[in-house]
C-alpha cells in the first residue's frame, strides 16, 4: 500500500471540503481558518488514487502549523484512516488533534492516534424558542459607518448587556456571543439577549449557534436556559 501525504495550496483539495462540509451538517468552527490564510492544507493519495485532505493550525498560535483540524476521506477509504493519519502527522509534523466531538470520522481518529485527550469547549445548537420579556427592557442594535452591528440590551435606560456575532462558521451557520456587565448578573439578562440574538440571526436567515468554555458552568446554563443544547466539545489530544 502506497500512501502520500502532499502539501498542496486550497483550491487543489477544495472540492473534497465541499464534500466534508456537506455530509457533515453541524456548525464547524474552524471554517474561517483556510480564508485567513491560518491554515495548510494536505492532499492524500493511496496507490496513486486521491483519496481525501487534511488540514492543520496552530493550535496557541495562529502563524504555527502544530495541529491537525480537518480529516477527510471518501467512504471507501475509511478504514485505512488511522494509517492515513500517521503518515499524515510524520510528514506535517503536527504535535495535536484538536477537533468537535460531533466530527466523527476525525473524533475516531483521535481516540486511536492521541493520549492526553481533553474537553475544551463545549457547542450549543439552537433546540426551542423561548419568550422571555423583562420589564422597561429593550434589545437594540447599534450600526456603525460601515455596516457593522453590535447589539446591548438597555434597562431602565442603562445598557446591562451586549452581544453579536462572529462570522467564523460555514454558511448558514453563525457564532453568537454575549456579555453581561457583573453587577447585573443572575437576574436573566444572558438569556435574554441570546433569546434576541437567536431571533435576529433567523431574521438574517442563520443558524445561530454558540459555545463556551468547558469550566464556564454558568454560560453552559445560560444557553440551555435560552432554548440552546449541547451539540458536541471540542476534543484536544497529543499525536502519539
Amino acid at each position: 500500500m502506497d500512501i502520500k501525504v502532499t502539501k498542496t495550496p486550497l483550491a487543489e483539495i477544495q472540492h473534497f471540503r465541499n464534500m466534508f462540509l456537506q455530509e457533515n451538517t453541524f456548525q464547524f468552527i474552524y471554517n474561517k481558518c483556510h480564508g485567513a490564510g491560518w491554515a495548510d492544507t494536505y492532499l492524500f493519495t493511496l496507490d496513486e488514487e486521491t483519496v481525501g485532505y487534511g488540514s492543520i493550525w496552530g493550535k496557541d498560535k495562529r502563524e504555527d502549523r502544530d495541529a491537525i483540524f480537518e480529516f477527510y476521506l471518501l467512504k471507501p477509504f475509511r478504514e485505512f484512516a488511522n494509517i492515513i493519519c500517521a503518515e499524515f502527522h510524520k510528514i506535517s509534523g503536527a504535535s495535536f488533534i484538536e477537533c468537535q466531538s460531533n466530527d466523527t470520522l476525525l473524533s475516531s481518529v483521535l481516540f486511536e492516534c492521541a493520549k492526553n485527550i481533553n474537553a475544551e469547549a463545549i457547542l450549543f445548537e439552537d433546540s426551542f424558542e423561548t419568550e422571555f420579556t423583562m420589564p422597561n427592557t429593550l434589545f437594540k442594535e447599534f450600526a456603525d459607518q460601515n455596516g457593522n452591528s453590535d447589539y446591548f440590551l438597555e434597562h431602565n435606560g442603562e445598557i446591562v448587556a451586549s452581544g453579536g456575532y462572529v462570522w467564523n462558521y460555514n454558511f448558514p451557520y453563525i457564532d453568537m456571543y454575549y456579555e453581561v456587565k457583573e453587577e447585573f448578573r443572575r437576574k436573566g439578562f444572558g438569556s435574554l439577549i441570546t433569546q434576541e440574538l437567536k431571533n435576529e440571526a433567523y431574521r438574517m436567515k442563520r443558524v445561530p449557534a454558540a459555545r463556551c468554555n468547558i469550566k464556564n458552568q454558568a454560560s453552559k446554563a445560560t444557553l440551555l436556559k435560552a432554548g440552546m443544547k449541547v451539540c458536541g466539545y471540542i476534543l484536544i489530544g497529543e499525536l502519539v
